[in-house]
């Protein structure tokens, strides 16, 4: 089973408590866009076998089940991750006594699930990681959906085009440079899966993707960015390998969300410190043949 090397270190044992507090949870209305991406999305429908690749904390999990659109639409959740750290925490939060989920250690590439199981596959905020084994990962998608089957590809992301968020492009150039050539979702190194001349597999087995994007802010606070911050996986190897220069980091970013002059933030509430925290969200449905 290949994992790249700072998902293996940033995500490790002891990240991953900072990891589930920081990271977004998923809008309600990209949960329902979700939904009705799916053959079967009336409520009379049978209800559905899923599988989440690279589930994490469960962030998205605790979403999903917690969704009127979902929570009566599910048969049972496998959850498939690599992280022992991630799979410990997942099992810490992702509760429902009334719901069938398991996680279990595997890969996009070596899922551990049966052939024809699952209704869709679902890979929330993980799937860059694949790289470059985006064409082996596309044919065990294919052999573990069932004939009407649907991958959904979901990535949140802080949005760099906000006017009335100046701050958030200076930030990540100061925390971007640590990424040590791993395939962040931003590089778009991703969209090589659909690209028939790289990628055959997916070709052969999915129809032609389709894409939507959603804008949403969140409330923050400076402590809130730098655990957003600290969240990412090549900063968890920053503070591991180079704490000195780690701390540095941190100092400039509660610098910069400290100024005022030529760093703009939407208020919500100056006087408690809480601002808009602009963010995209992408997702990319892919329907088998």
């Amino acid at each position: 089973m290949v994992v790249h090397s700072i998902a293996q270190q940033g995500f490790g044992e002891g990240t991953n408590e900072v990891y589930d507090r920081a990271r977004p949870s998923y809008q309600a209305v990209v949960l329902s866009h979700i939904r009705q991406s799916l053959p079967n999305s009336d409520v009379s429908s049978p209800l559905l076998n899923i599988v989440e690749i690279g589930a994490g904390t469960g962030i998205f999990t605790r979403a999903l089940i917690a969704h009127p659109d979902w929570s009566s639409s599910i048969k049972e959740i496998r959850a498939v991750e690599p992280s022992a750290g991630m799979r410990a925490q997942f099992e810490k939060t992702v509760i429902e006594p009334q719901m069938k989920i398991s996680v279990n250690d595997g890969s996009f590439t070596e899922t551990g699930i049966e052939d024809g199981w699952a209704d869709v596959v679902i890979i929330a905020q993980a799937y860059h990681w694949a790289h470059p084994t985006y064409d082996s990962a596309s044919i065990e998608f294919a052999r573990i959906l069932k004939p009407s089957g649907v991958v959904v590809y979901v990535w949140n992301l802080e949005s760099p085009d906000s006017p009335t968020s100046t701050w958030i492009p200076l930030l990540r150039t100061l925390y971007e440079k640590y990424e040590g050539g791993s395939p962040q979702f931003r590089l778009g190194l991703w969209r090589a899966t659909f690209d028939p001349n790289v990628c055959p597999g997916y070709a052969k087995f999915f129809e032609k993707p389709l894409e939507d994007t959603f804008e949403w802010v969140i409330p923050t606070t400076v402590e809130g960015v730098v655990e957003r911050v600290r969240s990412k996986s090549y900063i968890a190897v920053l503070e591991r390998e180079k704490n000195e220069e780690y701390e540095k980091l941190i100092e400039n970013v509660k610098q910069l969300l400290g100024k005022e002059d030529g760093v703009e933030k939407k208020w919500i509430d100056k006087e408690q410190g809480v601002f808009e925290y602009p963010y995209k969200t992408t997702v990319v449905v892919a329907r088998k043949k």
